[in-house]
Formats: C-alpha cells, sequence, structure tokens
C-alpha cells in the first residue's frame, strides 16, 4: 500500500511514465514535513530509483503582494531549503514566468515526472494547467492543504458549510491519520546547488517596497510549530468563548503560516484531537480549521469568479441590483479607506490592525468588508477595493479564506437573504452596536488608536 491515498492524487495529463528525476513542484504548500505532494514524489522516485528535486518558480508578481508577503515567504522557503538539504533532496528557485522556467528546467535536465501541489485560485490553475501541456511528462496534482481532499469531497459548489459539513464528517476518519516520514533520498541529485539566500533575492527584486515586512509573527515551520504548541496549551481549552472577541487575542493566529503552507493544517487537526478531543472548544476550533477553511477552497475552485461580483448568488445579484442607487450616507474613496480616514473609529482601528500588523480579527474582518460596501458609490468597487486591502497588507491576504469571507459579507455566499435594508438590499447587515454587545469596542478602537 503506498503512502498517498491515492484520492489525493489528480492527473494533470496523461502521458505516459518516463524514466528520469522526479520533480515537485512546490507552490501552495511551502514545508518539508507533511507534505502529501513531496511524500508522493519521493515515492514515484524511489520506484524508479531516480533523484528527486523541489523547485519553487518565483514569480515577478503575484496578486498585488508586497515586500511584507514576500519576505514572509521567502525566509520560510530558506528554511524549508535547509530541512530539504538535510534529506538529500535538493531544492532550486527559479525566478521568471512560472511555466517556461519549469519546462526549460524539466527539458534540461531530462525529468520523468513532475507532482505538485492543489491550489484553487485562477492564477495557479493557469500555471499548472499550462505547465502540465507543455513541458511533455507525466503531471500529477496532489491535495496537500485540505484534510480532505476539495476535487474529491464535492465536485459542486456547496450552498454553505451545512452542505459541506456532513460529506466532510463522513471521510474525515479516512484522512485524518499521521503522515508517514519523509526520508533521507537514497538517489543523489548530480548537480551541485546553493542554499537559498532569502535576502539577496529581495533586494534585487523589483515589488512593491511600501508596505514593510513584520517583525512579528517570524516565517518559518519552526515558528509555525512553536505558536501551536503554544495556541493547544495557552488557547485551546477556552477557544469556544474567547475566539470572537478582539479584546481577548483568543484566536489561533495560525493564518499566515497555514496560507504560506509552512504548516500543515492536518498537522493542526491531530495535535488538536491528541491534546483535546471532543471539547466544546476543540470542536468549534476543527470546524473553523476544517469546515470553514475547505468551504472556501471548494468556493473557489468551482467559482472562477470568486473575486467577482458576477461570483454572488442570483440572489445577492438581484437586491444589490435593486439599490445600486440608494443614497449613501458616506463615500470614501480607495485612498481613505487605506489610511484608516473614516468617520467610524472601529473601523479604522480594523483597518490599523492590518496597516501595522499584517493581520485583522476574523469578527471585525467581517464588519470591515460589510462597512466597505455601504461606504462604496456601487458594489463592485467595494469588492475591488476589500480585495485590495486585504491582499496588499495582510499576510493571509491572497488566499481562498479571503475571498470567501469577502464574498460572504458583501455577496452573501454561504448566507441567506435578510432584512431589506438601504444599500445592502437583503445582505446581511452589521453595525456598531452589535460589536459593542459582543466585545469592549472601546479597548479596542485605544488599542489600535492613532
Amino acid at each position: 500500500m503506498t503512502a498517498v491515498d491515492i484520492r489525493r492524487i489528480h492527473p494533470l495529463n496523461r502521458r505516459e511514465g518516463q524514466d528520469g528525476p522526479v520533480v515537485y513542484w512546490m507552490s501552495r504548500d511551502q514545508r518539508a514535513m507533511d507534505n502529501w505532494a513531496l511524500l508522493h514524489a519521493q515515492e514515484l522516485a524511489l520506484e524508479r530509483r531516480a533523484p528527486l528535486v523541489v523547485l519553487f518558480t518565483l514569480a515577478p508578481s503575484f496578486l498585488g503582494a508586497t515586500l511584507r508577503q514576500y519576505g514572509f515567504m521567502l525566509r520560510g522557503l530558506a528554511e524549508t531549503a535547509q530541512l530539504l538539504a538535510k534529506m538529500n533532496i535538493p531544492f532550486y528557485l527559479l525566478r521568471g514566468e512560472p511555466v517556461g522556467q519549469l519546462c526549460s528546467f524539466v527539458e534540461r535536465n531530462r525529468v520523468g515526472t513532475v507532482v505538485t501541489d492543489f491550489d484553487p485560485l485562477r492564477v495557479k490553475r493557469v500555471w499548472r494547467e499550462g505547465a502540465a501541456r507543455l513541458c511533455g511528462v507525466p503531471f500529477f496534482e496532489v491535495d496537500s492543504h485540505n484534510i480532505v481532499p476539495c476535487r474529491f469531497v464535492s465536485d459542486k459548489q456547496e450552498y454553505g458549510a451545512h452542505t459541506l459539513r456532513p460529506k466532510l464528517r463522513r471521510l474525515l476518519a479516512d484522512f485524518l491519520h499521521e503522515f508517514p516520514p519523509l526520508i533521507p533520498h537514497p538517489h543523489a541529485w548530480p548537480v551541485p546547488f546553493q542554499p537559498l539566500d532569502p535576502q539577496g533575492i529581495l533586494s534585487d527584486l523589483y515589488m512593491d517596497r511600501s508596505v514593510s515586512e513584520l517583525s512579528n509573527p517570524l516565517p518559518g515551520t519552526r515558528a509555525a510549530g512553536e505558536r501551536l504548541r503554544s495556541f493547544i496549551a495557552q488557547g485551546l481549552e477556552d477557544y469556544g468563548l474567547r475566539r470572537n472577541d478582539p479584546c481577548c487575542d483568543g484566536q489561533s493566529e495560525l493564518s499566515p503560516w497555514l496560507h504560506f503552507g509552512q504548516l500543515a493544517p492536518q498537522r493542526v487537526a491531530l495535535e488538536t484531537v491528541r491534546t483535546l478531543s471532543g471539547s466544546p472548544s476543540s470542536e468549534a476550533f476543527l470546524d473553523e480549521l476544517i469546515v470553514r477553511r475547505e468551504l472556501s477552497d471548494n468556493f473557489c475552485l468551482h467559482n472562477q469568479a470568486y473575486d467577482r461580483l458576477e461570483g454572488f448568488p442570483a440572489w445577492a445579484l438581484k437586491t444589490l441590483g435593486e439599490h445600486r442607487h440608494d443614497r449613501r450616507e458616506y463615500l470614501y474613496t480607495q485612498e481613505q479607506f487605506q489610511d484608516a480616514e473614516t468617520h467610524d473609529p472601529l473601523w479604522n482601528a480594523a483597518q490599523r490592525s492590518l496597516l501595522l500588523g499584517g493581520k485583522m480579527h476574523g469578527y471585525l474582518r467581517m464588519y470591515w468588508a460589510k462597512k466597505i460596501l455601504e461606504w462604496s458609490a456601487s458594489p463592485e468597487e467595494a469588492l475591488a477595493v476589500a480585495i485590495r486591502l486585504n491582499d496588499r497588507y495582510s499576510l493571509d491576504g491572497r488566499d481562498p479564506n479571503g475571498y470567501a469571507g469577502i464574498a460572504w459579507s458583501m455577496g452573501g455566499v454561504h448566507d441567506r437573504a435578510w432584512g431589506e435594508r438601504p444599500v445592502f438590499g437583503k445582505i446581511r447587515y452589521m453595525n456598531d452596536r452589535g460589536c459593542r454587545r459582543k466585545f469592549d469596542v472601546d479597548a479596542y478602537i485605544r488599542r489600535w488608536g492613532e
């Protein structure tokens, strides 16, 4: 029996197997351990007695990412490269257009097979499909990011968490098990390779440097593991009581490492179950980690308009259209939103948490997005502003969770119609009074005040 469940593996072309080295084209899951795609690539290489190499293609630009995101990613990749070197697996970072760079490497090194990881975002799908078509070798995608593989659990866009949850629960026992180890690879890569120099790459990379790197959190698998252990020891037991209070620091804070694939969601789930199985807090946390996160991947996989108005359900498009020309009490420009210059101290505080800390509490992110809808001239403008701000400043931006969360807040995705009101129509509404019933708004404003 192979280590990797065949239901995780999705062939991207029908080419016959070939001799030669095996390449793992790392993209979304940027870690050496607990990585099903890398494990499958090693399986294939061991079967063929072939070398194994890991490639990462660094695109010239990526969905508005800035120095903040590139720095976190590259410093994490340097740690991953060191761990791989200890396993006799070289790591190469190739700069330039990803498909061309990959195919040139495959041809130059007479590679026999390429394995890559799963990502539902459009740009990544275009890269994978183009490479599978042009590289001339067998090409496999392996879902290392979802505990239950996204393509397997459902072949359609799910209406909401309540429709995906039972499907996941039926399959969870099949997939939620310990990872086999990555072993030192016995078949050496014949070409010398150099350690990854993240600072050198950052110094030479053309990008938006106006959004600075953060001193905290630290990138990499080691820091991710430390944060996971800290959360399980000190935060998990009270998670259900504290998670919706932005003043309590009751969330796991694992999202940057999960987004960059420096930590496997399956590892988080295994450690949670091992430590506090069956408690209300652990069940609430696992629902967020598994159901809500995998629902976002489902949305982006099966709705290619996930970041456009057309991706909203028909009832939401209808009600937003009917209220398109309603009078807005306040209207702000993109620059005013960006600089936290609205009339609302709570919204401004939430935006400053994004600007200065690279993150925003999940409950406030809903309020933040809904107010952008309320204070923008059109739903299209509001959606573009919210996505740009989230992707530009948040460490976990450019992620299915972000796109699904904004679509829920502004477009009723994974939600239902509510009572009708100006501007929002039947989209769920949030206001300051509702927030004050949930947490100490004034304390939060003081924390992130100017």
